[in-house]
């Protein structure tokens, strides 16, 4: 992993820029600037839109005000998506900055499911973790380390902060020597239609030692560093 480390500094360090604009339905005070931000494609919608929200909410009254949410071209974003699936999946071949839409009422709830606080994206995000692990180590690894470790790999994602971030990632991407490797390549699989794919366990190396490669998939891109990769079908 030491040799891939400034690959690995440029996929953390990815941004969108995006701009936001209040939907031109809800109730202001005043008019409402848009909002521009360089959004992490590896981290999540509402993680890192608290500035987003007080840009919004100086220019409407306080009861106007519930539980915000975003959408694309009339599609609700999905919160426990990483930022960088849903900009592939909905909007890549878009001109830059992407164009969110920002929202205070009349939430979705067929499309999305509520976020109440950081602390339901953090289990979102664990439960990923302890899912690739699972596949990879037989949850070995996540399951010696201590809840310390576990809160440093969030709180490195949540502020940012890639050192602190890999000083535990790095765990979850080694292996004993005499195993040749993880037992599964955890990753997960998405289309542009929403349709569900069944999800194939894939080991990294065949019966006589070759390289499994998945050449009819375009792999577009790989999040949380193989924590759980993600791909693309178009």
């Amino acid at each position: 992993m030491t040799d891939d480390k400034d690959v690995l500094r440029d996929v953390w360090f990815g941004r969108i820029p995006t701009c936001f604009t209040l939907y031109q339905d809800e109730i202001t005070e005043r008019e409402a600037e848009p909002y521009y931000l360089l959004l992490p494609r590896v981290s999540y919608l509402t993680l890192v839109t608290d500035k987003v929200k007080k840009h919004f909410q100086k220019v409407m009254r306080q009861e106007d005000i519930s539980e915000i949410w975003f959408e694309y071209e009339g599609t609700p974003l999905k919160w426990h998506y990483p930022i960088g699936l849903l900009f592939d999946l909905l909007a890549s071949s878009s001109a830059l900055p992407w164009n969110i839409t920002v929202h205070f009422k009349s939430f979705p709830e067929k499309d999305l499911l509520h976020c109440p606080s950081k602390d339901v994206i953090e289990a979102h995000f664990m439960s990923c973790v302890k899912e690739a692990d699972a596949l990879k180590h037989k949850s070995q690894v996540i399951n010696e380390m201590q809840k310390k470790d576990h809160k440093q790999l969030w709180m490195g994602l949540q502020n940012d902060r890639f050192d602190q971030f890999w000083a535990i990632n790095r765990k979850l991407m080694e292996y004993p020597a005499e195993e040749n490797g993880f037992r599964y390549i955890p990753f997960r699989i998405y289309q542009a239609s929403g349709i569900l794919v069944p999800q194939p366990e894939i080991e990294p190396m065949l019966p006589v030692v070759e390289v499994q490669s998945l050449n009819h998939w375009t792999i577009v891109e790989v999040l949380k560093f193989t924590l759980l990769g993600v791909l693309l079908i178009f």
